[in-house]
């Protein structure tokens, strides 16, 4: 009957908790902009629109979710609350399991709709570019940008983001130089913004016949996916567009004709490429994306209102600000330098068990409870 007990304390708790993340949705809101997203679509001009209204009803759909996720969570508490009441009413440890069960299942449910009450940035909701970039050390480097690669690619699998490789190029012995992807989804964005700056990687290398001990750095640009209607215009005459014979892996269309596409910003010199896509025309579309992106980035650190003014200063990696250690080696441990936050089982992480870093940073919360200062 005590664990009965400590259960009802902890919905009691969590009841509190989950009461004070409504005021934080601001629920009544919530549903008036529902209602006036809904007199939009009734417009017959509404669907004159059809870019516009996709967005409208986008929008509206994920609205829904989130008052419908909050309706649920309060319910599982509620019937949980009333469930552990019978069991202690009539002295019945049997439904402990299935109280258990629920209250994991109730706990997850709210640290995930919290988390979300977090990202509230402009370009938060926006799909994802990433960037990984080998730095020095050859190729113990580059089979570290594919041991991350492949770490973002399971953490979007478990969160049911789809994830398309844009540009891709190989190492010259094993793994890979640099690899550009996007990952789609709602929030993408606003997920993966934490993961950008320098990732450190120490281990015994497997290329050493030696056996020694390695440190290798790889970097990871994170870009919120921007299209034409962003504020930023790009004239035709400042763009170089260069087409080239795709390499890399890619299926037999690939290699056989110039579909890759780099295109230069001359103003800025920010230069981005695609080659995965099956033609040159889909290269350039993605391209131009990318272009977007990385041009907002620079305008937002520049704080320039107008795109002749961007400089588009190239930095170097700055391998004493890595924002993350994974250690193999001689112990196992993964270190976020900006939270605090170490997780003891790096292979775990390294199969996309990212939240515990993503969560903490998006929180702005160190491991001691102070506040992260960027």
């Amino acid at each position: 009957m005590i664990e009965l007990e400590q259960y009802k304390i902890d919905l009691a708790a969590l009841s509190e908790q989950i009461s004070e993340l409504g005021d934080g949705l601001n629920i009544p809101r919530t549903k008036l902009e529902i209602e006036e997203l809904e007199s939009l679509a009734g417009d017959p001009a509404f669907w004159s629109d059809l870019e516009n209204s996709q967005k409208v009803l986008q929008k509206t759909k994920e609205l829904k979710q989130k008052i419908e996720r909050f309706e649920r969570l309060t319910l599982l508490c509620d019937d949980l609350s009333t469930l552990v009441e019978l069991g202690m009413e009539e002295e019945d440890e049997s439904v402990i399991d299935e109280i258990k069960a629920g209250y994991s299942q109730l706990t997850a449910n709210f640290d995930k709709l919290k988390l979300e009450t977090l990202l509230t940035g402009e370009y938060d909701a926006n799909n994802a570019i990433l960037t990984l970039h080998a730095g020095a050390g050859g190729t113990e480097a580059q089979d570290w940008v594919e041991m991350l690669f492949r770490m973002y690619t399971r953490w979007c699998e478990d969160k049911g983001f789809a994830l398309n490789t844009l540009d891709f190029l190989d190492g010259e012995e094993a793994g890979i130089k640099s690899v550009t992807f996007e990952v789609s989804g709602t929030n993408a964005y606003g997920y993966l913004k934490a993961e950008k700056g320098v990732h450190r990687l120490v281990r015994i290398s497997p290329f050493d016949s030696s056996g020694r001990r390695h440190t290798s750095f790889a970097s990871l640009d994170v870009m919120p996916e921007m299209d034409e209607n962003f504020e930023i215009k790009i004239s035709p005459d400042d763009l170089r567009i260069d087409t080239y014979r795709a390499s890399g892996a890619g299926g037999q269309h690939i290699n056989k004709t110039s579909s890759a596409i780099r295109i230069t910003h001359i103003p800025t010199n920010v230069v981005v490429t695609c080659q995965t896509q099956r033609s040159q025309h889909q290269n350039k579309d993605y391209a131009m994306k990318m272009l977007y992106a990385k041009l907002m980035v620079l305008k937002e650190q520049e704080h320039k209102d107008k795109i002749e003014d961007l400089k588009g200063v190239q930095l170097d990696i700055a391998w004493g600000s890595q924002i993350r250690s994974y250690v193999f080696c001689p112990y196992t441990m993964v270190n976020d330098h900006r939270t605090g936050v170490k997780v003891g089982d790096v292979e775990a992480v390294m199969n996309g068990d990212l939240d515990t870093f993503i969560n903490a940073y998006l929180a702005g919360k160190k491991a001691d409870g102070s506040e992260i200062i960027d």
